[in-house]
């Protein structure tokens, strides 16, 4: 019988092709179908390991879900950036490889986030998800997310509905 760690740790510049290459898949399985497809090429495209060598470099908060040798997902977070919206902070990404989800590793990512945050004197926060990505409103709605606010975003043609959740404290 063999035992895989599973772990959560800050993202190192060596991390950035694992992270390019999760982030491609989790945003393939989340918005595949949502979001144009032109559009989803153009997004992930801009995101290779390249970007994130560089946000990891430059210091950005971003949390690495571990299983034995594979990143199964990651958040990006700090300060919040909607400045209507009062809250401390914010989770800008969470996303977990297709494979990965449905096990309870976004739980323990947000957690390990939320933790980080309120740590650092950010106390409450917000996140905000696509409306059209039932998993994600769920998802928050289960973690006892509050719906503060709507907007929307355009991709290309196509206009879409976003929710954002927030917690207090």
């Amino acid at each position: 019988m063999s035992t895989v760690l599973i772990e959560i740790r800050r993202a190192r510049p060596a991390d950035a092709p694992a992270v390019a290459e999760t982030h491609d898949e989790a945003w393939r399985g989340a918005y595949q179908g949502i979001i144009p497809g032109a559009e989803l090429d153009k997004l992930i495209s801009r995101r290779g390991p390249d970007w994130w060598d560089s946000a990891i470099r430059k210091g950005s908060r971003i949390a690495l879900m571990q299983f034995g040798d594979n990143i199964a997902g990651y958040a990006n977070y700090g300060r919040n950036r909607a400045r209507s919206l009062y809250y401390d902070a914010e989770i800008y990404e969470l996303y977990l490889r297709p494979e990965f989800q449905g096990l309870g590793f976004g739980r323990r990512l947000f957690s390990s986030a939320r933790k980080d945050m309120t740590q650092s004197g950010l106390k409450s926060m917000v996140v905000w998800a696509l409306s059209d990505n039932e998993p994600a409103v769920e998802f928050y709605r289960a973690l006892g997310g509050r719906a503060v606010a709507r907007s929307s975003e355009r991709f290309g043609t196509k206009v879409l509905d976003k929710v954002a959740f927030a917690w207090q404290g």
